[in-house]
């Protein structure tokens, strides 16, 4: 009789140490000192990020890699999208598809092409928690901006479409090598 209980406090225990061990390791696998530690991200993505105004910027807010690269409003989207997107990262570095400066600008316009798809797929919902249209003052943009912005509210535009190359630069308009979709899909 005291087995029964004893053993469901057990797993119960056992249950809680995993549950923690779990999230200790999505947290610190979410931040961008572990997502910049390949030599692809630390010598090439890194250095782009830490230039844009979403590293360093005059209101002191900075957007991590997972600010912008995962989901923010489904756990297991989330888990599932840092797993997929992480072991194809891994198994790219590793396999040497992208180790060298040549090798990544040749890949660097299908990933972003792919990246680009999905923010206009899902509405940029990344951007959107913590650039909400609703909570703009137009006025106080400048006119150009102002008209643009309401234009995307008013078309359900992404924020994607116009803003691309904000955190990152731009991959050379040109063809690239259509092998280079395997690094992305």
């Amino acid at each position: 009789m005291l087995g029964i209980p004893i053993g469901g406090f057990l797993m119960f225990f056992l249950g809680v140490l995993a549950l923690g061990a779990f999230n200790k390791t999505m947290s610190v696998t979410s931040t961008n000192e572990f997502c910049t530690g390949c030599h692809a991200m630390a010598e090439y993505t890194y250095p782009e990020y830490q230039a844009s105004s979403h590293f360093n910027n005059a209101s002191g807010v900075r957007a991590d890699c997972k600010d912008c690269h995962l989901p923010h409003d489904d756990w297991f989207a989330y888990t599932f999208r840092k797993a997929y997107s992480g072991t194809k990262d891994v198994y790219h570095e590793l396999a040497g598809t992208i180790d060298t400066r040549e090798k990544y600008d040749a890949h660097r316009l299908a990933m972003a092409e792919r990246e680009w798809r999905r923010m206009e797929g899902n509405g940029s919902a990344e951007c959107h928690s913590c650039h909400a249209f609703d909570a703009m003052n137009l006025e106080a943009q400048e006119r150009r901006a102002r008209r643009k912005h309401t234009q995307a509210v008013e078309e359900g535009e992404s924020c994607i479409s116009c803003h691309k190359g904000v955190a990152h630069t731009l991959p050379d308009d040109e063809p690239h090598d259509d092998s280079a979709a395997d690094v992305v899909e």
